[in-house]
């Protein structure tokens, strides 16, 4: 096989690491998403890098395995003293025990261990062992301590040879094998001990045959073997019950001599270790391919379940938005005492019979019969802007209640839900930011007036009744008009678009005048539909992009 190019090697490292740096700073929503995208950081971290950047760099040999299993007695056994504390207190191990040679230490902290803190490893020099092995006992990888455990995955994600550790009546429980997963996904070489085996050769047999089933069903095969050579079935290293020095922190050292005399050979033979470094890389190198697929399936879910929750809250608000806009073309928002008080002003008798004698006729009488100081303006701007409020308010209030309603129970987004009680309604400044644009809009009308009645000599016409009058009868026929009216809407509302849309014709004709009220629509449309946005964007910012 070719040696891979280490600069290459080391690129695509660097690449990938910066993308799962990228996919973790997304804050995966579920528990299993965050656990794979870790898991690629630590292992892109703790094991790639390091052997892109060196195949010498010290192994990292880790033992593994459950809550009483005797990890720390195996640890012992091949350390040949007690390094790492044995007992009933469980879990036993808290930190992450390391055996190493002083020469290596820097290289390891520097290196595999520098995702680490501090205070989650316990550094044994030994100068009288071989550099460039270290050994690491573990924490329980189903320690009920959750520090524990994680500390136990990344050592998994930094490891170059795993010693698997269980005992003859724990072997098939469910934790220890979902590790031993990762083992298989990552390529990490493994080898297998089974303690407190019973004295009976017979069922010793069968517990040996069962779990070397276990694991081939579980598709992990021997990672100690010559490379090129056919994978084959993992050794199950067996140890006695009671097979124990008197002192009970080792056990005897024939009792694991196959594990002893690999770890010996890997501390007196550099070429067995480069060769183990280099099958625990291309292990890990293999073992990319489906772990960056599973977090590239995550980000698509998570993205696909982004659009729903945007698409539920785009629904909610413009399904309401929608229902703002029927209800001011039909004009029922308004009160009849602001249109009764209009429909005075604009419909006295004589301007009724004016209207039926010819339009020539209402324009000469223009200056005759309106008198601004006469004109209910304020009164029925005030009472028009407060109606549009509170019916815009009432239908954005909905589009909140329906959003947090369906994103309560949503568990991506579901606790922010909760923690925002204002989510259900309305913003606290929403009267605030919708009424500036309100007299914003009603600004725009009488700039709008100015310009469409500068080239046709209108506001000469109409000076006697002034801009602010004009601007109100356009704002006015924005709501009501005679278009669409029907039998049961003939009244306050009919009548008075009738003699309004009449007077701002009289006065600009009927194009302009179509012209005028159609673009004082469009601008109010526009700040309702940027209120709704704005409204609706508190729900946005809870999602990840």
């Amino acid at each position: 096989m070719t040696a891979p190019d280490p600069i290459k090697l080391r690129d695509l490292a660097a690449r990938l690491e910066a993308l799962a740096a990228r996919r973790l700073a997304t804050l995966p929503r579920t528990d299993a998403a965050a656990t794979r995208a870790t898991q690629l950081a630590d292992h892109l971290a703790g094991h790639v890098r390091v052997r892109a950047n060196s195949l010498d760099a010290p192994l990292l040999v880790l033992l593994l395995g459950p809550t009483g299993a005797g990890k720390s007695t195996v640890f012992n056994t091949i350390a040949g003293g007690p390094v790492s504390p044995t007992g009933v207190l469980r879990p036993t191990t808290r930190l992450a025990v390391v055996l190493v040679h002083p020469a290596d230490r820097e290289p390891l902290l520097e290196g595999t261990l520098a995702g680490l803190r501090v205070d989650q490893l316990r550094l044994v020099a030994d100068e009288a062992i071989t550099p460039g092995v270290a050994l690491v006992d573990a924490p329980d990888i189903d320690s009920i301590e959750h520090a524990n455990r994680e500390l136990a995955d990344r050592l998994v994600e930094a490891a170059d040879l795993c010693l698997f550790v269980t005992t003859a009546t724990r072997y098939a429980d469910q934790v220890p094998w979902s590790v031993l997963g990762r083992v298989r996904q990552r390529g990490l070489p493994l080898m297998v001990i089974v303690n407190r085996m019973p004295e009976d050769p017979d069922d010793a047999r069968e517990v040996t045959t069962d779990v070397e089933r276990l694991l081939a069903e579980a598709d992990l095969t021997d990672a100690m073997a010559a490379a090129g050579d056919a994978p084959t079935t993992i050794e199950v290293v067996s140890v006695r019950e009671g097979d124990v020095e008197p002192t009970g922190q080792r056990l005897r050292s024939a009792a694991i001599g196959a594990i002893t005399d690999q770890i010996a050979r890997l501390r007196t033979d550099r070429d067995a270790r480069l060769a183990l470094a280099a099958r625990a890389l291309a292990g890990s190198i293999a073992g990319l391919g489906d772990t960056l697929d599973r977090v590239a399936d995550d980000a698509d879910h998570e993205a696909i379940d982004v659009e729903a929750l945007r698409r539920t809250a785009g629904q909610a608000y413009d399904g309401n938005l929608a229902a703002l806009r029927g209800d001011l073309a039909r004009g029922r928002f308004l009160r009849e005492e602001a249109l009764r008080h209009w429909q005075a002003f604009v419909g006295a008798d004589q301007m009724t019979r004016f209207f039926s004698q010819g339009i020539g006729r209402v324009r000469g009488a223009i200056a005759a019969m309106f008198r601004p100081a006469t004109a209910p303006v304020a009164e029925v701007r005030a009472a028009t802007t407060d109606d549009l409020l509170a019916v815009a308010r009432l239908q954005a209030a909905e589009a909140a209640r329906r959003t947090a309603t369906a994103w309560a129970d949503e568990r991506s987004v579901g606790s922010d839900v909760a923690a925002e009680p204002g989510l259900w309604g309305v913003s606290p400044d929403f009267d605030a930011r919708l009424r500036s644009r309100l007299d914003d809009w009603i600004e725009g009308i009488t700039a709008d007036i100015q310009a469409h009645g500068r080239p046709k000599r209108m506001l000469a016409r109409g000076a006697s009744i002034g801009v602010n009058v004009l601007g109100t009868g356009v704002m006015l026929g924005t709501f009501v008009h005679t278009g669409g009216l029907t039998g049961t809407e003939v009244g306050v509302a009919a009548a008075t678009a009738f003699l309004n849309q009449k007077l701002l014709s009289a006065l600009f004709g009927e194009a302009a005048m179509v012209e005028l009220v159609a673009n004082a629509r469009r601008r109010l449309d526009e700040a309702l539909a940027v209120t709704f946005a704005e409204e609706r964007a508190r729900f946005d910012r809870l999602v990840p992009e």
